[in-house]
């Protein structure tokens, strides 16, 4: 008994082992070539708040801020398979009189990229790693013009995508320009 057991367990624990061994051993080839995108780290970088007015920018009957939102993002590579992303978003809340409140955010993320054809690498840095980013940053903005004794400022979402767009768009020119 004790040999069947061994012989039968053995021969399908056998069979069973170097079957899963070569499947998993292709699943993990395919895994380890498939493209990988990690958020390893995320940080604010710099940050500003000024509420230039102090407490005259609560007056009574006091008309809505026009609000200007800038946004940049860019990308370098800081090591093997590791880049840098910086979303800035520099945000201006103005009266007639003056400014409201300035608000200067630089917030970074380090991503891990592995293999992402080259021709994917930019878009990927320029649209996808700042979404995965923006977030983060949005509730910052609105954690930080709360706490200057102003409603949160709820960041409508940005389209990365037309941003990116646009950049390239203002290189092409620019080196047509140049040509």
């Amino acid at each position: 008994m004790n040999d069947q057991r061994s012989a039968g367990n053995g021969g399908a624990g056998g069979n069973g082992e170097a079957g899963g061994n070569g499947e998993a051993r292709t699943e993990q080839q395919q895994a380890a070539q498939a493209p990988r995108l990690s958020i390893l780290t995320q940080y604010i970088k710099d940050l500003s708040f000024e509420n230039p007015r102090g407490p005259m920018a609560f007056a009574q009957g006091q008309t809505r801020p026009e609000i200007q939102v800038r946004v940049d993002v860019r990308g370098d590579q800081i090591g093997p398979e590791q880049h840098e992303v910086i979303l800035e978003l520099n945000i201006e809340a103005r009266l007639s009189e003056g400014p409201v409140f300035l608000l200067e955010l630089t917030y970074g993320g380090l991503f891990g990229l592995a293999n992402i054809p080259e021709e994917s690498m930019q878009a990927l840095l320029m649209v996808e790693c700042p979404r995965l980013l923006f977030p983060f940053a949005r509730r910052i903005i609105a954690d930080l013009t709360r706490d200057g004794g102003f409603p949160p400022l709820m960041l409508d979402p940005i389209d990365f995508v037309s941003l990116y767009r646009r950049r390239l768009a203002q290189a092409q020119e620019a080196a047509a320009g140049q040509a």
